[in-house]
């Protein structure tokens, strides 16, 4: 069985829009006999696709599978560059480890790696990241762009706006992020992003963007010690939501606001970042690894920097911390 030829049959079937397409026609398009297309259709109902067969009508596609497959990901896919190629995994240490790799070998700029499980999955500081399968989405986005290396941490905030108008348009909620790379809802994570570079001493040779992007779980699906800390878009919203969708939101406002920031710079993004920060305006305290500092968050530098103010008056550049509300231990 030609696996490609199948899922150029349900990628055929997904743009009829609901409407049944007859074997023959098929057969036509594809260039293979009615019994051919019969097994191909046999073949996607054992991938989970729910396939109706139309009397005098054809097939049509009534419900596609939960996964996070190219097929799914890419049909309806509004981008020219990212996403176009993806590596998909069902289960993998983490899709950091894999794209690094993929950029090593040359990957195009703009290849995603997917997974539906990762066994090691990480975040800032190498600390560790749940990954429950087919709960939520796990990818690792390869960015080739011509940029100063300085340039690259502002991608981290970049990102993060990227994911906050996804989850907006595809659940209605309303999320916020705290500095430099988590997003919260109700004042809890449901999403991480970590931001890895590739360079030499002619520049950035690949950035290696990681989301980790909390979806379906339940708070049974965390582990004791983050439970009260953690949340999903369902938990959230009440509703389950669709992964593919998803993904096609953030990878389509990922190429467009990336590509913002390359050819505008990061004036137009950091309104919008500060627009959803949690922390801009708030009492803080910035933990770093050889002192504390509270004070106010009075907002981000172009540079992605964020400028704290404490009770003495001086303005503090902070690079790296864990940021906390200084009136909270969240």
């Amino acid at each position: 069985m030609n696996i490609t030829v199948t899922l150029k049959i349900a990628k055929r079937l997904l743009e009829s829009n609901g409407e049944a397409v007859s074997g023959q026609q098929l057969a036509d398009e594809f260039g293979i006999s009615r019994t051919a297309i019969w097994k191909h259709i046999k073949e996607l109902e054992e991938k989970g696709y729910d396939i109706e067969s139309v009397k005098r009508k054809g097939y049509r596609i009534v419900t596609t599978p939960d996964t996070l497959e190219p097929l799914g990901i890419q049909t309806g896919l509004k981008t020219k560059r990212i996403g176009q190629k993806i590596e998909y995994v069902e289960s993998c240490a983490s899709t950091q480890i894999i794209a690094h790799q993929l950029a090593q070998e040359g990957a195009p700029d703009g290849t995603v790696v997917l997974t539906e499980t990762q066994t090691a999955g990480r975040g800032r500081m190498a600390r560790k990241w749940d990954s429950a399968a087919k709960k939520g989405v796990w990818m690792s986005i390869i960015l080739r762009p011509n940029v100063a290396p300085q340039k690259a941490p502002q991608f981290t905030l970049v990102t993060a706006v990227a994911i906050v108008r996804a989850i907006e348009e595809v659940t209605k909620l309303q999320p916020k992020i705290k500095w430099p790379n988590d997003i919260l809802l109700n004042g809890k994570k449901c999403t991480g992003i970590l931001t890895e570079l590739q360079s030499d001493a002619d520049g950035i040779q690949a950035l290696i963007i990681g989301i980790g992007l909390n979806v379906n779980q339940e708070k049974e699906d965390f582990d004791p010690e983050v439970q009260e800390i953690a949340t999903s878009l369902k938990m959230a919203s009440g509703e389950t939501v669709n992964r593919q969708k998803l993904v096609q939101s953030v990878l389509f406002y990922m190429e467009l606001y990336t590509q913002m920031y390359i050819d505008e710079g990061f004036g137009m993004l950091k309104i919008l970042w500060e627009s959803y920060s949690t922390t801009i305006g708030h009492p803080v305290r910035a933990r770093m690894a050889n002192h504390t500092l509270e004070g106010i968050a009075e907002g981000i530098t172009d540079e992605g920097v964020l400028q704290l103010r404490t009770p003495d008056g001086k303005l503090h550049g902070i690079y790296s911390a864990d940021i906390e509300m200084a009136n909270s231990t969240s």
